[in-house]
């Protein structure tokens, strides 16, 4: 029995129940209760609960079509990733297609040159349509998705070229503010697949050659030590959720860290706090990888306790 991520589920041997918000393989899911706890459980120990849907209104979509060509709409195709209404850390990923064709449309991953389909189907015009779930807290896992569409219509319409479209996630997309998605009507990160051909102005480009070097943008020097407390980068953070800030705060470590490379600093010390440690866990994660970092450690304990991190440079 195959499970999706965000689905509500019980325990077959004990009193207790969650949503699925880890897929390891076909026999083993981690299931997330009120306490926030993920607990790894086999397949084979769940049963679903009937009538609980993860998010019911996303299943429902526009089926409306263009009679004549007289309103036709020519663009607006959509990636939309809208976090889970129980479970905020799952996101699931919409085809939306505001324009008046239909698209015969195909999502496909990659993940260490493992390539698995995920979807094919037809995209009614306006209307929206599931193809993927994911995790948040495993974003630099996800794959690469290789989005394709063709355009169809019976109206007496030009053909239009197939549209082909890769996406690679970062943090940093999920970085900014959610919007309220089309058709969906759902608040979640958008992403535009049939953006308009780039139109380059030859003036502003030799003007650009020609600008200072102080006129130029330059990348500014961080401090030896940058606090990642959520207060101090955002005002709003009592409206954020735990991943939102989580975000943030990544974001702003990684901007910082960029940065310290390019100035040739020895050092940079990064104060992310101790709370339950997942902040702290995932800057380790992100150092412990990184070509330009030498090492890493606990910073002057005596001030910070395991509070913040120190990091050095080659």
């Amino acid at each position: 029995m195959k499970y999706q991520l965000g689905e509500f589920v019980r325990f077959v041997d004990e009193r207790r129940e969650g949503y699925i918000t880890k897929i390891f393989n076909d026999e083993m899911v981690g299931v997330t209760g009120e306490d926030d706890f993920e607990i790894p459980v086999m397949v084979n120990n769940l049963t679903r609960v009937h009538g609980h849907s993860s998010n019911p209104s996303f299943e429902k979509t526009t089926t409306e079509t263009a009679s004549n060509g007289v309103n036709f709409i020519e663009k607006g195709v959509f990636a939309a990733a809208i976090p889970d209404l129980n479970k905020g850390s799952v996101v699931h990923f919409y085809i939306i297609n505001e324009t008046s064709y239909q698209l015969l449309a195909t999502l496909k991953t990659n993940l260490a040159a493992i390539f698995k389909g995920e979807f094919s189907g037809i995209v009614a015009a306006q209307s929206s349509t599931k193809v993927f779930s994911a995790s948040l807290a495993e974003l630099d896992l996800w794959p690469t998705f290789h989005f394709q569409a063709l355009f169809y219509t019976s109206l007496n319409k030009p053909l239009v070229k197939p549209l082909v479209f890769d996406m690679k996630f970062r943090a940093k997309d999920f970085s900014g503010s959610k919007q309220l998605t089309p058709l969906i009507k759902q608040q979640g990160w958008l992403f535009r697949l049939d953006e308009p051909e780039l139109v380059l102005n030859a003036e502003k480009i030799k003007e650009s050659f020609f600008k200072s070097s102080e006129e130029k943008q330059a990348i500014e020097k961080p401090a030896k030590e940058v606090d990642l407390h959520i207060e101090k980068l955002r005002d709003d953070h009592d409206f954020l959720d735990k991943q939102e800030m989580m975000q943030i705060q990544l974001d702003h470590f990684r901007k910082n860290l960029d940065a310290a490379i390019v100035h040739k600093l020895e050092s940079i010390v990064f104060i992310h706090g101790a709370g339950n440690g997942s902040l702290r866990h995932e800057i380790h994660k992100i150092v412990s990888k990184h070509p330009q970092v030498k090492t890493f450690m606990d910073a002057r304990k005596e001030k910070f306790g395991y509070g913040a991190t120190e990091v050095f440079f080659k």
